[in-house]
């Protein structure tokens, strides 16, 4: 009897220790796919135990990407990247930092000018910025180092660079030089990294004539199996990189794969990320159970999100009162008025509890300010009339009736108000 229980036991202890460690696994893949996912790559010096651990489980990682979205995962002895790209792009995609154009192509051509350097070679900004003049000048297009606006440009650029761990800055500050007029130089060397940033297209550029042809990863044979690949990567695409996609929002091939395969997306997203999907009328939607480190999550910490939470609440509770037409997709057409009327409900109300950005905003201000973060989460979007009609209408989307919000008191408060 004795020896039977502690047989019994024993196994008890061995099963339970064998599925704490597929969990201890299962943890660590999704860590690894949710750092893949947002970050622009991991490296072994910047985070040693995540690179690591996208390294005992690669294959795993790099054949679902692949398999599902398209994306490479890409793994050498310093870093791993997934080599990855929207569908869709979003204006809230961009580097945040930057707030010109001519950023962007400084940012590109200051790349162009590391293609030539290996690792560890150092050199000094005047190099940068006198090649990256002469290339531009070749290519038609001009730069005046005299205009204080494009060393902006470039101080912008190269300190996205340092960021990015691209460039390492020995000696000096970028913002020197542009204070300066280029008089002050800044030393830098090199990194191993320098030749990952840009994601490798399949195609070479000068086949692509489109805009949109620059979204393709992979090239799809093509046969009924290459269109039904190309058709799940746009999907899972589009609901790994977008905040929330509508029925609406997708092209009609795309939703009946949504539709149709509703239960293996679901799976799959929860395998890899944990993420919990549902299905309503107005589309496929996912969220996460437990907030997350690695990406910006809905509602966010900043006050507009609140103010946002409180918008859908006012706005579900005036539907009896007005006019506003619910389409079958769950969406209310709204104009400017009619947003500044809720949010001046609102602000009579609960002005006293806004952060002192908003209570200071007008109307026409703070209306901006909330549409803005609702386009960028998918939450709505202005819309020009159809059929020649005058003005632009908000187009709230379904999404939105998911939350309600509003302020709790205790009995004081109550009674003060």
């Amino acid at each position: 009897m004795a020896k039977g229980g502690t047989t019994s036991y024993a196994i008890r202890r061995m099963r339970t220790s064998k599925r704490a460690d597929a969990e201890q696994w299962n943890e660590r893949r999704r860590a690894c796919a949710h750092a893949l996912l947002n970050r622009t790559w991991i490296t072994k010096d910047s985070d040693p135990e995540m690179f690591y651990w996208i390294k005992d489980q690669y294959t795993e990682l790099r054949d679902w990407f692949s398999e599902y979205t398209g994306f490479v995962l890409l793994l050498t002895r310093t870093m791993a990247k997934l080599d990855k790209a929207p569908l869709v792009a979003q204006s809230w995609m961009g580097i945040t930092e930057f707030r010109e154009v001519r950023d962007y192509t400084f940012f590109t051509y200051a790349l162009w000018f590391l293609e030539g350097k290996t690792e560890l070679d150092q050199f000094v900004l005047t190099d940068i910025v006198e090649q990256v003049g002469e290339q531009m000048a070749a290519a038609g297009t001009t730069v005046d180092w005299e205009n204080y606006q494009h060393r902006l440009s470039m101080v912008r650029a190269l300190k996205k660079l340092r960021q990015l761990g691209v460039l390492v800055g020995i000696d000096g500050d970028e913002s020197d030089w542009a204070a300066h007029s280029g008089q002050k130089n800044v030393l830098y060397e090199c990194s191993p990294s320098t030749r990952y940033v840009l994601r490798h297209f399949p195609r070479p550029l000068g086949q692509y004539r489109l805009a949109d042809d620059f979204n393709e990863l992979i090239v799809y044979p093509e046969t009924a199996d290459g269109e039904l690949r190309r058709r799940r990567h746009r999907v899972f695409r589009r609901l790994l990189l977008e905040p929330a996609v509508s029925d609406t929002d997708w092209h009609p091939d795309d939703l009946y794969y949504v539709v149709t395969q509703r239960r293996t997306i679901i799976d799959n997203m929860q395998f890899m990320f944990g993420m919990e999907g549902s299905r309503y009328r107005e589309g496929l939607y996912f969220f996460y159970p437990e907030l997350s480190a690695e990406c910006d999550l809905f509602p966010t910490a900043a006050a507009v999100s609140d103010l946002t939470l409180l918008f859908a609440g006012e706005l579900r509770r005036r539907l009896g009162e007005r006019d506003w037409f619910v389409t079958e997709q769950g969406t209310i057409e709204l104009t400017r008025t009619d947003v500044e009327s809720i949010l001046y409900a609102l602000k009579r109300q609960f002005e006293d509890y806004w952060s002192k950005e908003h209570r200071s905003m007008g109307l026409p201000e703070l209306a901006t300010a909330l549409t803005a973060h609702m386009s960028e989460w998918g939450l709505g979007a202005w819309r020009q009339q159809e059929g020649g009609g005058q003005g632009e209408r908000f187009i709230v989307s379904a999404v939105l009736s998911r939350w309600n919000a509003d302020y709790s008191f205790d009995e004081d408060e109550r009674d003060m108000g």
